[in-house]
Order: C-alpha cells, then sequence, then structure tokens
C-alpha cells in the first residue's frame, strides 16, 4: 500500500517530481504518483484529496507552479502532512508558487522546500514516516553516510590534484 502520493499538476512536472519519486523508491517507501490539475479537473483533484487517507497515504507531496493551489487544496483537504514542491515558471522563476505555498492561512499548514526542491520533499516525507519506522530511520541514518562519503571522496581528490587540475 503506498505511504506517499505524489501529484502534480502538468506533466511539466516530472522532471522534479521524479527526484522525489526517486529518493522514496531508494528508501523502500511505496508511493502513488498522479498528474491532476486542481483548475481544470476539480472534481477528480477533491475525490483524490478525499480519498488519500483511506488509501493508506501518510504523506502528499504536491508540485505546482505559478498560482500553485495543489499543495494548499490538498493540505485543506487531507488530515496529514502535505510538502509542496514551488515549481519554477518562465514568468517570475517559481517564485510566485513559493509565495503561494508558504504563505497559507492559519490551520493549514503545508510544509514547503525549495523551488525545484524535489529530491528534499521526498527526502522530508522519508523523515516524517521514519518517526514511527526504525527501519526507515536506519536507511535514512544510512543514505546521510552516503552523502558524507561522497563529499570526502571529492575532497579528497581535490587534494590529490588540486584546484587546477581537479
Amino acid at each position: 500500500m503506498a505511504k506517499v502520493g505524489i501529484v502534480m499538476g502538468s506533466d511539466s512536472d516530472m522532471p522534479i517530481m521524479k527526484k522525489a519519486a526517486d529518493i522514496l523508491e531508494k528508501l523502500g517507501i511505496d508511493f502513488e504518483m498522479k498528474i491532476i490539475s486542481a483548475h481544470r479537473e476539480p472534481e477528480v483533484f477533491f475525490e483524490y484529496a478525499k480519498t488519500a487517507e483511506e488509501k493508506g497515504f501518510k504523506v502528499i507531496i504536491a508540485g505546482a507552479g505559478m498560482a500553485a493551489h495543489l499543495p494548499g487544496m490538498c493540505a485543506a483537504i487531507f488530515p496529514m502532512p502535505v510538502i509542496g514542491i514551488p515549481m519554477k515558471s518562465t514568468v517570475l522563476d517559481g517564485v510566485d508558487a513559493l509565495y503561494s505555498i508558504v504563505q497559507m492561512p492559519s490551520g493549514i499548514p503545508v510544509a514547503t522546500v525549495a523551488i525545484n526542491g524535489g529530491a528534499n520533499a521526498g527526502l522530508l516525507a522519508a523523515r516524517i514516516l521514519a518517526t514511527s519506522d526504525p527501519e526507515l530511520l536506519a536507511k535514512l541514518k544510512a543514505y546521510s553516510k552516503e552523502l558524507k562519503e561522497q563529499v570526502e571522496a571529492k575532497d579528497a581528490r581535490l587534494q590529490e590534484v588540486g584546484y587546477k587540475n581537479y
């Protein structure tokens, strides 16, 4: 059963949303991914958000650009954590989406990651789930160790070849 719902308003969001899915897959977390437009198909959206809890979702990751209503509307209906990913747009570079997602009214919280922050959304969802899953917590600790080792390897190479030859 999927623990995380990943929803986006357009297939143009897929490269960023895929980063969230890749993290969840790496950590062994089941998810469901959908393209639903809150503006163009509101009935489909409302059904998705209303049934997410009974489907077993514990977290929803919602990506949206421009007006960015999808994350906030998910949070208005779904009673568990929603993580919003503001998408970079051609008009205002995603700042419009960032403001739309981060400025939710009192009582309707949406955790918000950086513009185009798909990987961090996946990691935040995993960290939320890990609060009650020791096995997942161990996987997250191992992932953090991998990141540390990657940085150490890059520094070792820099020290070996120098900055001019890096």
